[in-house]
């Protein structure tokens, strides 16, 4: 006689309309090592991008005009670095991976993450896929050997 591991029924139905919680995809972002860094309820290509260095903005805390994103970073906060931009300097307070001590995330305010009002996603520092390098990871690399064969 075979035995009854469990007397629970399964029911679904055709008809019902989705939830907005199932509806929510979040998406998983790896470092170029394959570790883990960060979930998002949104693609980090329909963000806005910062005009100064391309970083990604996720946006951390509610405005009027605007909701914060949902999502949860996994990486080491380092001491900040003061960064020359046109006009004046910066203080980026960096998020490394924890595998590969690479830079991942920056943002302006003191860790913890979300204690300011944007974090920003170095440009191609995130893959969707895990182990394989973004298409932008070297773009910046591509453009300075340009600009050194002129």
């Amino acid at each position: 006689m075979p035995k009854v591991i469990s007397r629970s029924a399964v029911s679904s139905s055709t008809d019902a309309q989705p939830t907005p919680s199932s509806t929510a995809a979040l998406r998983v972002y790896y470092c170029i090592c394959g570790e883990f860094i960060l979930v998002i309820d949104k693609s980090l290509s329909a963000l806005p991008r910062r005009p100064t260095d391309g970083a990604i903005v996720i946006r951390c805390q509610d405005t009027e005009n605007a909701k914060a994103r949902i999502f949860k970073l996994n990486a080491t906060p380092r001491d900040p670095v003061l960064i020359e931009r046109q006009g004046g300097h910066e203080k980026q307070y960096r998020f490394h991976c924890p595998r590969c001590a690479l830079p991942v995330a920056y943002q302006s305010t003191p860790p913890p993450v979300k204690s300011g009002p944007f974090l920003y996603v170095l440009k191609g520092a995130l893959s969707q896929i895990q182990g394989q390098v973004p298409p932008d990871a070297f773009e910046d690399e591509k453009l300075l050997s340009e600009g050194n064969l002129a």
